[in-house]
C-alpha cells in the first residue's frame, strides 16, 4: 500500500476556529479604543469652547470701543429714556460713479 503525498495544502491550521479568549480580547481593545477617542473629542471640545468664550469677549470688547468712540465724535446720545443707546443714523449709499474700482478675474 502506497503512502500518500501530502502538499501544504494538506496541512491542517486552526484559521477560521475561533476562541472565546480572541473574542474577549478585541472587545476590549475595541472599548479601550473607544475610550482613547472619547477622551480626544473631549479635549476638543474644550479647547474649542474655550476659543468660543475668547471670541465672544472680545466682540463685547469691540462693541464697547465702538460704543466709546462714536460717542467721543457725537454720533451716539449716552442713553434714550427706555435706557438703551441711541444708533447712529446710516451713512448715505455712494454714488455708483463714486465708486472705486472694480475687480475683474
Amino acid at each position: 500500500m502506497a503512502i500518500p503525498r501530502r502538499g501544504v495544502s494538506n496541512i491542517r491550521t486552526r484559521s477560521g476556529t475561533v476562541d472565546q479568549a480572541d473574542i474577549a480580547f478585541k472587545t476590549y481593545l475595541k472599548v479601550s479604543c473607544l475610550e482613547m477617542e472619547r477622551a480626544r473629542r473631549s479635549k476638543e471640545r474644550e479647547s474649542a469652547m474655550q476659543r468660543v468664550k475668547l471670541i465672544d469677549a472680545r466682540f463685547q470688547e469691540i462693541d464697547a470701543e465702538k460704543d466709546e468712540l462714536l460717542k467721543s465724535q457725537g454720533e451716539r446720545n449716552v442713553e434714550r429714556s427706555n435706557g438703551k443707546p441711541i444708533d447712529a443714523k446710516p451713512n448715505p449709499v455712494p454714488s455708483k460713479k463714486a465708486a472705486g474700482f472694480k475687480l475683474r478675474y
